[in-house]
C-alpha cells in the first residue's frame, strides 16, 4: 500500500500545482518541480520505489509521444535541416562555461570534463511541456528546439563514450567502438524513416507490397479496428514500442516516443464510418500525458534536490557562477545560432535560447555515474551541478512564460 499512498500524494500535489499555476498564470511544470522539491525535503518521497520511477518514465514517454503526435512531420524534417548551428553552438558554449567554472573552483580536469558533459545536452522534455502549456509547442521555434536536441543527444552519446572511461580510469574506447555508438543512433532514425515511408502508408510501397502480412494490412486497419474503438491503445503501443526500440539503439526512450508520434498521421485514423477516432485519441493522449501520468515525471525530477544547509552555503558561489554563466551562454549561443544559421527572427531566436536552458536526463545520468557509481565528483561539485540543473530547469517555464507576450506581439 505504500506505493499507492505515494502515488496518491503525488497526484494530490499535482492538483495543488495546477491550481497554483492557474492563480499565478505560470506553467504547471514549474510547480510540479517545486512540489517534488518540497515533498522530498519534508521527509516524503525520499526513496521513490521502482514502480514510481517506471511510472514516471512512462509519463515522459507519453508526453513526448503526445507532442510528436500533434507535430507535422514535414515541418519537423525541414527544421532538422536548419538546426545544425543551434545544436552545435548550443552545446559547445555550455560545455565550455561549465568546464571553466569547475576548473576555476576545483582545478581538476576530470571533474571539469564531467561538469561540462553534464551541462551539455538540453532537457527537451521539460521545454516541450512548457511550450505546450503556453500554446507554443507547434511553433517553428519549438521544432527547432526539438530537432536540435535530437542532434545534441547523438553527439552526447559519443562524448559519454569517450569521457567517462577517461575520467574513471577505465579503458578508453577505440575509434571503432565510438563509431558504432554513433551509427546505432543514426540507425534508429533511419529505421523510423523506413517505417514511415514504406510500412505505415495505407497503400504499402516498394518491397513491402510483397511481404505476406504487411502487403495486405497497413496501420489504418490496425487503428480502425472495431471502428476505431482501440485507436488509443494502438497509439500507445506505438509510443512505448518506439521508446523501447530507441533505448536499444542507445537513445533515451522519450526521443523514440516523440518520433513514434511524429510518423503517425491523421489520415491513418480515417476509416469511413466515424472519423472522430483521431480527435478522440488526441484528447485522451493529451489528458494522459499532461494531467495524471506525465506530471509524475516532473514531480520526481524535483525530488532529486535534497537540501543540506551546510553544503548549500558552501557551494553558493559556485552555483551562482555556474547558473548565471550557463544562462547567459546558453541563451546567447543558441539564440545567435538560431538567428544566423537558421534564419529565425530575433523573438523566435530568443525563444529557442530560452527553450534550450533545461537540464535533466543526461545531466543526472552523468552525475550518477561520476558521483554515485565511481566517486569521481566531489560532494561540492555534485551539489553545484544539482542546484544549477534545478535552477536552469526552473528558468525554462519562467522564461518562456515571460517571453510569450513579447513573442506573440512580434509574430502576429
Amino acid at each position: 500500500m505504500e506505493t499507492l499512498e505515494q502515488l496518491v500524494l503525488i497526484w494530490a500535489a499535482v492538483f495543488v500545482a495546477v491550481v497554483a499555476a492557474r492563480k499565478t498564470r505560470l506553467t504547471p511544470v514549474l510547480y510540479y518541480l517545486f512540489v517534488g522539491f518540497v515533498l522530498v525535503n519534508i521527509g516524503f518521497l525520499q526513496e521513490p520505489n521502482e514502480f514510481l520511477r517506471t511510472f514516471a518514465e512512462l509519463g515522459i514517454i507519453v508526453i513526448m509521444f503526445a507532442l510528436g503526435f500533434e507535430e507535422s512531420t514535414s515541418n519537423f524534417i525541414k527544421s532538422a535541416k536548419r538546426s545544425w548551428g543551434i545544436a552545435f553552438f548550443g552545446a559547445l558554449v555550455p560545455f565550455i562555461v561549465a568546464y571553466s567554472v569547475a576548473q576555476y573552483f576545483w582545478g581538476d580536469s576530470a571533474v571539469s570534463l564531467l561538469c561540462g558533459l553534464a551541462m551539455t545536452a538540453t532537457a527537451v522534455s521539460l521545454t516541450m511541456a512548457s511550450l505546450r502549456s503556453e500554446g507554443l509547442s507547434t511553433t517553428p521555434a519549438a521544432t527547432r528546439i526539438m530537432s536540435s536536441a535530437l542532434l545534441d543527444d547523438i553527439a552526447s552519446l559519443a562524448l559519454v563514450a569517450v569521457m567517462i572511461p577517461v575520467v574513471t580510469g577505465d579503458t578508453v574506447p577505440s575509434g571503432m567502438e565510438i563509431a558504432f555508438i554513433v551509427a546505432k543512433a543514426f540507425g534508429f532514425f533511419i529505421a523510423v524513416w523506413i517505417v514511415a515511408a514504406w510500412v505505415l502508408p495505407h497503400e504499402p510501397a516498394g518491397w513491402v507490397r510483397h511481404v505476406p502480412i504487411l502487403g495486405r494490412f497497413g496501420v489504418k486497419q490496425f487503428l480502425s479496428f472495431e471502428g476505431g474503438r482501440y485507436a488509443t491503445l494502438g497509439a500507445l503501443i506505438v509510443a512505448v514500442s518506439t521508446g523501447i526500440v530507441a533505448h536499444y539503439f542507445g537513445l533515451h526512450p522519450a526521443i523514440g516516443a516523440y518520433m513514434g508520434g511524429l510518423i503517425l498521421r491523421e489520415e491513418y485514423f480515417e476509416h469511413g464510418v466515424d472519423d472522430s477516432s483521431y480527435r478522440e485519441t488526441y484528447r485522451i493522449l493529451d489528458n494522459v500525458a499532461f494531467s495524471w501520468i506525465g506530471p509524475v515525471f516532473f514531480v520526481l525530477l524535483g525530488t532529486e534536490l535534497v537540501l543540506d544547509w551546510d553544503i548549500v552555503v558552501a557551494v553558493l558561489p559556485e552555483t551562482i557562477l555556474m547558473t548565471v554563466g550557463l544562462i547567459i551562454g546558453q541563451i546567447s549561443s543558441a539564440g545567435l545560432a538560431a538567428r544566423y544559421t537558421s534564419g529565425m527572427t530575433w523573438p523566435e531566436s530568443t525563444l529557442v535560447g530560452l527553450g534550450m536552458l533545461g537540464r535533466a536526463e543526461l545531466a543526472f545520468i552523468v552525475m550518477d555515474i561520476a558521483y554515485v557509481q565511481n566517486d569521481v565528483l566531489s560532494t561540492e561539485a555534485f551539489y553545484t551541478l544539482m542546484f544549477s540543473a534545478f535552477f536552469l530547469n526552473i528558468s525554462v517555464p519562467i522564461g518562456i512564460a515571460l517571453w510569450k507576450h513579447r513573442f506573440a506581439a512580434t509574430t502576429t
